[in-house]
């Protein structure tokens, strides 16, 4: 696809003062939410040894090693856009009517005409709603929802997103009117890592996938700065999502900022830098390889973003978390990419919603500790808040929790009794070990129900549903109490079940 936008200019980032007002290390603590695309859990080496065991990511692993590693972290959906929602607000997304992941029509067509192997059942258009359906940019997050940016805004903190948005594109709803001071990214689901045809790129197209032809046959390779005109990037999306972010980070240097860095990668389509191809000669597949040299690109440029905060003297009182907005997808037919766990993105299985989930703030938080209750990104609001010192919203109910006591032990209670999941007929709740998952079938179909003890059964290979018929009947009782404060989605699924 040829390159929409304009050739890339600079950006001038809003300098803060030239000399604090106050030491780093007294200042409310800056916040920086890293957020990756559809990471697999197994492509994180602290994990399980990385992609094709040989890809490591010893900056993202420094996260969770000089911080805290939540080891059962679960994403806010398994699909894009309401995982994003649920960060940004603190709350289950059905709270407000944002149940399902923006596509444009032509997309759920074509994944509504290809059966995915493995899929809990087969998809199906519905023609009848794509008729009546707004342009993608009005699926939004309401205006009326308050931000994380908007809170921290309250304490006099700078924000900042880069990278991808997917809450909605039309006024109103883009990032720099929903919170923050100053946004270069995109605001539809994905976008092209640098031209196809670009000399320093390696590609790799899935011919068996139509989903993938879509993809590189529609993306642009452009980003905007607070709505002006679509640009070029500037190099590997990555890469100079990265440069700018690092140049952001030294014009704040003297105020409290909250960065919201949200990398496209490793989301389709599958493009690596040569250079990082290049390195990985030990991988003959070619499309693991491009794969892995995405993860190894991702890596690098955290740890360039880490370093910047070092050399500011900002590390030490920085809250940086790091998680994916899902698990990693099927769509990319790399099998092991979510490895020990069951499932992909788009299911409720662990491989879908399980996910690298870290924290590190050493003035905050120890250091090389393990917590294992559950915790979701609905947590990620309240925990930033509560770092800044900034007052939560009184006037609706926020479902995540500040995690800071309970990560330093001065609250030994477990964060949740339980958490939900919910995406039209397929919902999902854990209550302690207990997880159910319940797809309501088309057509009058028997109900299909997962049952399972992750306390004993972690990767999800015993369905104990038909044995437990009272534990089913205790977790659809929450779900149904859930579903009370669900709003009617704002936009119906294309998908059935989806």
């Amino acid at each position: 696809m040829v390159p929409k936008g304009t050739e890339n200019k600079p950006v001038a980032w809003r300098q803060g003062p030239d000399q604090a007002t106050m030491p780093a290390d007294q200042r409310p603590p800056n916040v920086i939410f890293i957020l990756a695309d559809d990471l697999g859990f197994n492509d994180v080496s602290l994990n399980g040894g990385g992609v094709a065991g040989v890809v490591k990511t010893p900056h993202i692993d420094s996260i969770a090693q000089q911080g805290v590693d939540l080891t059962n972290g679960y994403s806010g959906n398994a699909t894009c856009a309401p995982s994003r929602a649920a960060l940004m607000t603190g709350r289950y997304p059905t709270r407000f009517g944002f149940e399902y992941t923006p596509t444009p029509v032509g997309f759920s067509r074509l994944v509504g005409t290809f059966r995915t192997p493995g899929a809990l059942h087969p998809p199906h258009f519905n023609r009848d709603e794509a008729k009546d359906m707004p342009p993608i940019d009005e699926l939004a997050v309401p205006a009326s929802e308050v931000t994380i940016a908007e809170v921290l805004k309250t304490r006099g903190y700078h924000t900042v997103h880069l990278g991808k948005w997917h809450l909605g594109g039309a006024k109103g709803s883009r990032p720099e009117e929903q919170g923050f001071d100053e946004s270069l990214g995109f605001t539809q689901g994905a976008a092209m890592f640098l031209p196809e045809n670009d000399p320093g790129v390696v590609n790799s197209k899935q011919d068996f996938d139509p989903i993938d032809k879509f993809l590189w046959a529609n993306l642009p390779y452009a980003v905007q700065y607070n709505g002006q005109p679509m640009m070029k990037a500037r190099g590997f999306m990555t890469d100079y999502l990265s440069d700018e972010a690092i140049k952001s980070i030294k014009a704040n240097k003297n105020r409290p900022f909250f960065m919201y860095l949200a990398y496209n990668a490793p989301h389709t389509p599958l493009q690596a830098t040569k250079a990082d191809y290049d390195a990985l000669p030990q991988i003959k597949d070619h499309r693991l390889r491009v794969y892995g040299a995405m993860i190894r690109n991702l890596d690098n440029n955290i740890g360039r973003v880490l370093q910047a905060l070092k050399d500011q003297g900002l590390s030490d009182n920085t809250l940086v978390v790091f998680t994916s907005d899902n698990g990693g997808a099927h769509y990319v037919g790399l099998p092991q990419i979510n490895s020990p766990y069951r499932g992909w993105k788009a299911t409720f299985f662990e491989g879908g919603v399980r996910v690298p989930y870290y924290m590190k703030w050493p003035k905050g938080l120890p250091a090389g500790a393990k917590f294992s209750s559950p915790v979701g990104h609905i947590d990620m609001f309240a925990t930033a808040a509560g770092a800044a010192g900034a007052p939560m919203p009184t006037d609706r109910p926020i479902d995540g929790v500040n995690l800071i006591p309970h990560l330093t032990g001065k609250n030994p209670a477990r964060p949740h009794e339980a958490l939900f999941w919910r995406s039209g007929d397929y919902r999902m709740v854990r209550a302690g070990d207990w997880k159910l998952q319940v797809l309501t079938m088309p057509d009058g179909q028997p109900e299909k129900l997962w049952l399972f003890d992750l306390a004993a059964d972690p990767t999800e290979q015993k369905n104990l549903a038909a044995a437990n018929l009272a534990k089913v009947a205790e977790l659809k009782a929450l779900l149904a109490n859930r579903d009370k404060g669900n709003l009617k989605p704002t936009w119906p699924s294309l998908l059935r079940g989806a």
